[in-house]
């Protein structure tokens, strides 16, 4: 009977880590799959880099991350290859920055599509109204919720500013 329960655990663990939250990385394991028979080198050095990105969080949270976390680590890989090309324009090294700029596309392929700026600024709108913020000291109220938002779907820089913008004026 002893030799039940060890299995019975182990299918209980495998199971809650191949439950709903497993979507978005099981698209990188097949994109992973497909850009290596495809041999497309670029595309899977990118991937693998967001794997050990999602893996390390993983570690560091000590669970399986849902989907929004894995979106939040691909915002982050994101947000370093902008200022990486960046950089990298600003000390004339356009081979460099266009090698960043290959990686982000790659790396905006597993995020949800963008907000327009229009549609940012309801967001701020609305936001704003909800929390009644009348200046900019409820700025980071305001960030809070617009963050949870927002989060994969618009640069934090812009989100930033229009609600600077909007508390200002």
């Amino acid at each position: 009977m002893g030799a039940v329960f060890p299995d019975a655990l182990f299918a209980f663990h495998s199971s809650r880590k191949k439950g709903l939250n497993m979507a978005l990385q099981e698209q990188l394991t097949e994109a992973m799959k497909a850009a290596m028979k495809a041999k497309q080198v670029v595309r899977l050095s990118t991937i693998r880099g967001i794997k050990t990105a999602v893996k390390n969080k993983e570690i560091d949270l000590g669970h399986p991350l849902e989907d929004q976390e894995v979106i939040a680590v691909i915002s982050t890989l994101v947000k370093q290859r902008k200022e990486s090309a960046e950089v990298y324009r600003a000390n004339d090294r356009p081979e460099l920055a266009a090698k960043e700029e290959e990686e982000l596309q790659v790396l905006q392929e597993f995020l949800p599509s963008q907000l327009s700026e229009a549609e940012l600024q309801e967001l701020v709108e609305a936001a704003v109204v909800e929390l009644g913020a009348e200046g900019m000291k409820d700025m980071g109220r305001v960030m809070k919720v617009l963050t949870e938002k927002t989060t994969g779907r618009a640069d934090g820089k812009l989100v930033s500013q229009l609600v600077r913008a909007r508390l200002a004026g």
